[in-house]
């Protein structure tokens, strides 16, 4: 069982990215280190249950999501995440990579074309 997330233009032609439940707390972990905190700290990731207030990021609409029977995204959640995703996924990488981190950004580089979908459709990201 995974995840999809995929726009709201009821066309299952339209690109999606798609995890298993674990490999998406992996991916959310990555972007939350990009970001400078670790996830695990987090208000309802464990840990300390750091609140969210505490740390600021566009990304948090992403990062502070449920897997599953959250609400969905906006276009305007979409638009404000979109450019640091962008950036993340174009951050300048090393020859030899990282097979985990090359399919990270190659997951980052799938959800900015979602995100790019939803904003110019002005449908939601859904999670499904």
């Amino acid at each position: 069982m995974g995840l999809v997330l995929f726009p709201g233009d009821g066309n299952t032609g339209s690109p999606d990215v798609s995890w298993s439940y674990t490999s998406f707390g992996v991916f959310r972990r990555w972007l939350a280190q990009a970001e400078g905190f670790a996830l695990g700290e987090m208000h309802g990731f464990g840990g300390q249950r750091r609140p969210w207030n505490e740390v600021s990021t566009t990304l948090a609409p992403l990062l502070n999501h449920p897997d599953d029977n959250g609400p969905d995204l906006t276009p305007n959640q979409c638009a404000a995440i979109l450019p640091r995703l962008q950036e993340i996924a174009d951050l300048p990488q090393e020859e030899s990579i990282d097979p985990l981190l090359q399919r990270h950004i190659d997951d980052a580089r799938q959800f900015v074309i979602v995100l790019q979908l939803c904003i110019e459709k002005d449908v939601d990201l859904l999670f499904g």
